[in-house]
C-alpha cells in the first residue's frame, strides 16, 4: 500500500503541472518526486523564515512572525517526517498536518501583505510557492480519502 501511496504523490504532482500549464517537465519517479518536494518545503521555509526576520519589531509583529515561522518551517519537517513514517496512518497524519499548515502560512502570508509590512509584489512569490505546496498536499490527501472509503 505505500508503494502505491507514493505513486499516487507523483501521479498527482504530474496532475498538478498539467493543471498550471506546464508543457514540458521531466517525469520523476517517486524517490526523485519526494526529493524534490522535500527541497520546496525546505526552501520555503528558509524564505519564510528570512521573511519573518524582515517584519517590523512590534509586540503584534513578534506575534506574527512566531506565528508564520512555526507554519512555515513546520511543513518541510512533517513531510520529512511522513516520508520516514513507520505505518500507513502515521504518513496520512503527517500528509494531513502538511496541508494544515501550508494553508496557515498563506493566511499569515495574507496578513502580513494585509497590513502592508511587506511590498505585495515581494510577497507574492511566498504566495505562490505556498499554493502551490498547499495544492499538492490537499490532492494526496483527497487521494488518500479516496484510497480508504
Amino acid at each position: 500500500m505505500e508503494k502505491k501511496i507514493k505513486y499516487l504523490e507523483c501521479l498527482e504532482y504530474f496532475e498538478y503541472l498539467k493543471f498550471k500549464g506546464v508543457k514540458k517537465f521531466k517525469k520523476m519517479d517517486n524517490k526523485e518526486f519526494s526529493r524534490d518536494l522535500e527541497r520546496r518545503t525546505r526552501k520555503l521555509a528558509i524564505e519564510i523564515i528570512g521573511l519573518s526576520k524582515s517584519l517590523p519589531n512590534t509586540i503584534e509583529a513578534r506575534v506574527i512572525r512566531s506565528q508564520i515561522t512555526k507554519s512555515g518551517t513546520s511543513i518541510g519537517a512533517n513531510y520529512s517526517e511522513a516520508n520516514r513514517s513507520r505505518s500507513k496512518a502515521d504518513f496520512i497524519s503527517k500528509i494531513k498536518i502538511c496541508e494544515s499548515e501550508a494553508n496557515e502560512t498563506i493566511y499569515w502570508l495574507n496578513i502580513i501583505e494585509d497590513l502592508k509590512w511587506i511590498n505585495s509584489s515581494d510577497l507574492q512569490v511566498l504566495k505562490n510557492e505556498a499554493g502551490e505546496i498547499l495544492a499538492i498536499f490537499t490532492s494526496v490527501n483527497k487521494k488518500l480519502k479516496e484510497l480508504n472509503t
